[in-house]
């Protein structure tokens, strides 16, 4: 069905109404002025659950749909039953699927953390295990290293630091810190090693106690 270049969008599904949307009516909503570029481009949407989803389904990926098309709408015309909602005149992407389709293994995130959209590559989202692997950038071969070390990293992770907010390209919780990594003129918090080899990172996950494997671990790694 898909190419192994296809775009793929996974965005957020916060709620059950827009799951049964998406599953009964075949479309699902992305406000315009949040849209990630590959928006008009997907040739497939799949959908990350929150926690309203319950513990069994929540922080993960278990179904997509192939992407039929899109049209521009005012939410007014999404919702009609709804004409005094504060964003009814609001612009949004309406983006047709078709039929649902279920993960035989869903993709879990391995810790909480935001997500609202990743943008991706049929190819990586056929062979992901979790979250992290379906992220592209110049970070994917140190990546890859430190998971098969067991690191365990965060990619695309927010931190705050001074008041500011950054998203760093890696980031791996330690049981006395967080190392932080950035790769090329990314912007970083001060103490993120920048552009490091492996050893480097080794060193500071050590000086930070080690390195804290998530519980979903375990899980991934048995299957």
């Amino acid at each position: 069905m898909f190419h192994a270049s296809d775009r793929v969008l996974v965005a957020i599904m916060n709620n059950r109404r827009d799951f049964e949307i998406a599953r009964d009516e075949g479309w699902y909503r992305i406000p315009r002025e949040y849209a990630p570029p590959s928006t008009t481009e997907a040739a497939a949407l799949a959908f990350y659950f929150t926690k309203a989803f319950g513990e069994e389904e929540k922080w993960s990926i278990r179904w997509y749909a192939p992407v039929r098309g899109h049209e521009l709408v005012r939410r007014r015309d999404l919702f009609p039953d709804e004409p005094d909602h504060p964003r009814a005149d609001s612009i949004y992407y309406k983006i047709q699927l078709g039929p649902l389709i279920q993960l035989e293994f869903p993709i879990h995130s391995l810790r909480w953390r935001r997500i609202t959209f990743i943008e991706t590559t049929w190819d990586r989202f056929a062979a992901a295990e979790e979250i992290n692997d379906l992220y592209i950038s110049g970070a994917d071969g140190l990546f890859v290293t430190l998971k098969e070390e067991g690191f365990w990293p965060e990619r695309e992770f927010p931190v705050r630091e001074g008041g500011v907010e950054y998203v760093v390209d890696m980031a791996i919780p330690c049981r006395q810190g967080l190392v932080t990594i950035a790769i090329g003129e990314r912007s970083a918090p001060y103490a993120a090693l920048r552009d490091p080899d492996v050893e480097e990172v080794r060193r500071e996950v050590k000086r930070l106690g080690g390195p804290v494997c998530p519980d979903a671990g375990a899980r991934l790694r048995a299957r």
